[in-house]
């Protein structure tokens, strides 16, 4: 039980780095001219092979976490808010989200 409940803390606390470390990088974009419209953004995300695959990467990992939680109706329609999540916030929020209400549940 220990081992559960120490996993659960940390992928609450990787849900939380993962909210705030990437929009400091996200509002740090914003504050130097960036923007989240497509025809700005997506030429950012996609500047140069790393960003690229990196963009790539995680866009593709993202899709794959969304289809899996679509289709998870343990959460019922918190599902949905974590796709949201996935995609409006970042997968590095939304997966120790899931993986750690997942755990609640199977208590």
């Amino acid at each position: 039980m220990l081992r559960v409940s120490l996993l659960r803390t940390a992928l609450w606390a990787l849900a939380a780095v993962g909210l705030v470390v990437p929009w400091i990088f996200n509002l740090q974009f914003l504050a130097t001219g960036g923007s989240l419209r497509p025809e700005v953004f997506w030429p950012a995300a996609f500047a140069n092979p790393l960003t690229t695959a990196i963009t790539l990467d995680v866009y593709l990992a993202a899709l794959a976490f969304a289809l899996w939680v679509a289709a998870d109706r343990a959460l019922g329609h918190w599902r949905w808010a974590l796709i949201a999540a996935c995609f409006g916030l970042g997968l590095s929020f939304a997966l120790p989200v899931y993986l750690a209400r997942r755990m609640a549940g199977q208590r």
